[in-house]
């Protein structure tokens, strides 16, 4: 079978080779429009904006205009930046149109690529978002692209840290807006946490197409973004519990590399509880009893600290702060802490000023951010080996585009050294031996550690260089732009620099914005600029004999795609280059996922010092060892996605309720259906329904009735005695003396005065109680894993407990708000619409929308037999289905005030029809539907 699968590729070619196939005649139609788009004038080219704009208005398909907007780009783009597309920079802008991911060579221009889907897109002025992997990339590529927009009329801006909120609001407002997706996902989430409409910055999502897509869907998401705000301060804590650990011994706890955790042994935990019972921080004999919870939890964080992460590798202490190291970047990630009291116990641990502990106030993935774009795409130059994961969890697919010139770049064997020493002699050895000729190096190193113990190394050889890593990120975009001069030295941890070309000789732009800063005089800065580009020119010719660019790696990363994207910035645009991996036993990969019996084995084989292997079988380990930590990877991000899947329903119902609030100038019928249901829980509680007047709990109904519904003159007694009274007649009264309440305090303050109360009051407890909501799931989600060994699976255990908690979270909001309403009074003198303003939560730090079930499809006509049409109706409006009664009493006789049931006689469209509060849920859950489905 494998030979006839490898006979049909070589016939009919891949997948791959044949969907490039079918783009071709578009391709060879944008060639032919060509020579018509360059007799147009500048006006005529810009005026085909108004154009296309006017036929998709006219009822055009955006795809019927790719042929004429390609070409008016590729125009444009010769006119603004001097730059003409090259055809498989088409297909790459036809990929990413077909929500699809375009895998491209490094230097093959994606930047350039980007702007022919975007430019499409951004005709139905939606908004397009074109999402960057770091603030300098995102200002460079929207002032560089924005000469090819501003030439077609359109607008563009761009969203980095540090501007105000009305600077963001015009960005997203521009037709195409430039920004990182950290920036994106905190703005969702900070929009979703304003009080008014008005105040939000973003738009509804439209398109995006995300550079560098792997890095930022696959590598950053292992990680949510999560919004925090400040709880007390526990320094002095935090401080005690770390000089315990600190008294530990190896003995005293075993950790997992692999796995990134570790645990106390027996032993430990006796010596913990000695030391802790000694310095009065134990509130039981035994560490592991509930009312050591939180010591627990702080001890582990403080274990962790201790052993499991290293300075200089996943943090650097700097201005006397913790920060953390981005693992695949190595850039500082200035303003993300870790979550749950370890950043804390890292400040404690290195003896900085401790930050006090941050509570979530709201937090997403990636993976669901990114998957709320109706249309999403992304650009780079490695992503097949991820392309499962794309599937997967995006449905984004991965097309390869054939480069423009073949690459000319030779990719030579790892070399294998038995120890790290032998493995930095060689290095050190070639490094002096190319530089004598004059062929540029990059280095590429793991961790900021590494990248230093290199610089010392080459140092002390006087040898001279450039170190690229987290302490000099300002610099980051220069070093890697001149990393191609005649015998430069460049060492670089991981993909520093990335989405910065090298180009042989150097930069030319660059050195010239530098060399010239603060310099006025014009006539100086053209004759500056000439001799630059003359160095240039034949700097680059001499590199080009010396070899060109040679990439080389001090050891293998986890991922082979970070391998292959070191190995990609050499060979630029059929430049001549170079590549190599310096490999050792006792590098990270190998030492922790690497044959247990390696070191024996090169042993036996009479390896001796210095002397480097190149063997097929070490290949293979190497791969091996990669691929099982891609797998590891994959299934903490997978797993991720399952449990943020859950919070994410949850996140949407909640958010759309916030907008609806919003939106809504009077929330009176609202608040009356809340009212409404809290009457029916109250009721339902303390009288059992088809009880006996004997088996109702008078006393516990009048107490709820007295504290929620602060009702005077109302006895449930008197009520009681009287003759055909039930459940139902209760509630009913009970409903008519709220609703009289509340009609009177709307007259005494007035109608403004009044829904600025209740729309006041009823964001900031739907606020407050999401807010206590997810910390319960981070508690849940924290030790929910422990219940695999009950053999029970964690994740259904998190649905049903998440599930759980929202159904009361729900209710509760709804008794919150009916409490505060029923009992509120403010003085005359006070009554200012003003001071009713709710006060915006403290944001701490910024750590790393679809309808509500039952909602109509848009477009969809109302039809009083068809339930699904129905929108949402007031409990006492009358019934859509023509009845003459009111909804409540008719189809509304559920728990939400939806309509499920369909009228008589007809045929129920909706699964819940017919459903009482009571009966079983139809979902299969086991539950009453009052405490499932019809939550909702």
């Amino acid at each position: 079978m494998l030979g006839l699968s490898k006979i049909a590729k070589k016939v009919f070619g891949s997948s791959n080779d044949r969907y490039i196939a079918r783009l071709q005649p578009k391709v060879a139609a944008i060639n032919a429009l060509e020579p018509e788009m360059e007799k147009l004038s500048d006006e005529a080219l810009r005026g085909k904006t108004a154009e296309f704009r006017q036929r998709l208005a006219d009822g055009a398909a955006l795809d019927s205009l790719l042929i004429e907007a390609f070409a008016t780009v590729r125009e444009a783009a010769k006119r603004a930046i001097g730059l003409r597309h090259y055809d498989v920079q088409l297909i790459g802008g036809m990929v990413l149109n077909d929500s699809s991911i375009a895998e491209m060579k490094t230097g093959e221009g994606k930047t350039l690529v980007g702007t022919l889907a975007v430019y499409l897109n951004a005709l139905p002025g939606k908004g397009v978002h074109v999402v960057t992997v770091n603030d300098y990339l995102a200002e460079r590529d929207a002032e560089w692209m924005s000469r090819i927009y501003s030439f077609l009329g359109l607008t563009t801006g761009v969203v980095v840290p540090g501007k105000s909120d009305d600077e963001r609001r015009a960005a997203y407002a521009c037709d195409i807006t430039y920004a990182t997706n950290n920036e994106l996902g905190f703005d969702y989430l900070r929009d979703n946490m304003k009080f008014h409409r008005e105040e939000m910055v973003q738009r509804d999502f439209a398109f995006a197409v995300v550079d560098e897509v792997d890095s930022i869907l696959i590598d950053e998401a292992r990680t949510p973004l999560i919004i925090s705000g400040p709880t007390q301060d526990k320094s002095d804590l935090y401080t005690a519990i770390d000089a315990v650990v600190a008294e530990l011994g190896e003995g005293d706890f075993e950790k997992d590399e692999k796995a990134k955790s570790v645990a106390l042994t027996e032993d430990g935990t006796e010596r913990v509880e000695k030391i802790l019972a000694e310095h009065g921080l134990l509130k039981s004999d035994n560490l592991y009893d509930y009312e050591n919870t939180a010591i627990v939890h702080h001890v582990d964080q403080a274990l962790k600290a201790r052993t499991m992460f290293e300075r200089d590798s996943d943090y650097i202490v700097k201005d006397g702060k913790v920060i953390i190291i981005d693992e695949f970047t190595g850039r500082m990630m200035d303003g993300r802490r870790y979550s749950g009291g370890l950043h804390q116990a890292l400040e404690a641990k290195e003896r900085v000023k401790i930050q006090p502990e941050n509570q979530t106030l709201a937090s997403i993935t990636f993976q669901n951010y990114f998957r709320m774009y109706p249309k999403l795409a992304g650009m780079t130059g490695t992503a097949s080996t991820e392309a499962e994961e794309f599937g997967d969890i995006y449905r984004l697919g991965v097309v390869e585009i054939p480069t423009n010139v073949p690459v000319a770049r030779q990719d030579e064997h790892d070399e294998f050294y038995r120890t790290a020493k032998e493995k930095y002699d060689a290095i050190i050895k070639d490094i002096e031996e190319v530089q004598k000729k004059g062929q540029p190096v990059l280095v590429g190193t793991v961790s900021i550690e590494k990248s230093e113990l290199l610089s010392e190394l080459l140092k002390k050889r006087n040898i001279k260089h450039e170190v690229l890593n987290a302490r000099h990120h300002e610099r980051e975009a220069f070093i890697v732009s001149q990393a191609g001069r005649f015998a430069a030295v460049t060492i670089a941890t991981n993909m520093a620099g990335r989405g910065t070309d090298i180009q042989l000789g150097g930069n030319a732009d660059m050195r010239i914005a530098a060399e010239t800063a603060g310099i006025e005089d014009e006539a100086k800065i053209a004759d500056m600029a000439a001799t630059i580009r003359a160095e240039v020119a034949a700097e680059k010719a001499n590199v080009i004999k010396a070899g060109g660019l040679y990439i080389m790696a001090t050891e293998r990363h986890e991922s082979r795609r970070i391998d292959n994207q070191l190995r990609g910035r050499a060979g630029r645009q059929g430049d001549p280059g170079r590549s190599k991996f310096y490999l050792s036993l006792q590098d990270d990969l190998m030492r922790i996922f690497g044959p247990e019996r390696m070191d024996s084995m090169l042993v036996r084989l009479g390896i001796e010092e210095g002397e480097a292997i190149i063997h097929p079988w070490i290949n293979k380990a190497i791969e091996k060892a990669q691929q099982k930590v891609e797998a590891r990877n994959y299934d903490v991000r997978k797993n991720l996605v399952k449990f943020d899947d859950v919070m994410n329903d949850q996140r949407r119902v909640i958010y759309e309720q916030r907008r609806e609030i919003m939106d809504s100038e009077n929330l009176a019928e609202t608040i009356t259906d809340m009212r409404a249901d809290v009457v029916y829980n109250i009721v339902e509680t303390n009288i059992p329904p088809k009880s006996y007047p004997e088996q109702w709990n008078l006393d516990g109904l009048q107490q709820a009735v007295d504290q929620t519904l602060v009702l005077e003159g109302v006895s449930i007694k008197d009520w009681a005695e009287e003759e055909g009274v039930d459940d139902k007649v209760i509630i009913e009264r009970l409903e008519e003396a709220s609703n009289k309440l509340f009609a009177e305090k709307r007259e005494k303050y007035g109608e403004e005065i009044w829904n600025s109360i209740e729309k006041s009051f009823l964001l900031q407890v739907v606020d407050q109680e999401w807010k206590e909501h997810l910390q319960n799931l981070d508690h849940i989600r924290q030790g929910v894993g422990l219940r695999a060994y009950g053999q029970r699976d964690p994740l259904n255990e998190y649905k049903t407990e998440a599930f759980t908690l929202f159904e009361a979270m729900l209710y509760h909001t709804r008794e919150s708000v009916t409490q505060i309403l029923s009992r509120i009074e403010i003085a005359p003198q006070q009554v200012d619409p003003a001071m009713l303003e709710p006060e915006a939560p403290v944001i701490g730090e910024a750590q790393h929308l679809d309808p509500l079930t039952g909602e109509n499809e848009a477009g969809q006509r109302f039809n009083p037999h068809d339930t699904s049409t129905w929108d949402s109706v007031p409990r006492n409006a009358p019934c859509p289905c023509g009845s003459g009664e009111k909804f409540k009493h008719c189809h509304g006789d559920v728990a939400s005030g939806k309509a499920f049931s369909a009228p008589s006689g007809k045929q129920a469209t909706n699964p819940f029809s017919t459903v009482g509060r009571n009966d079983q849920c139809p979902c299969g859950s086991g539950k009453k539907f009052k405490h499932c489905h019809g939550a909702y």
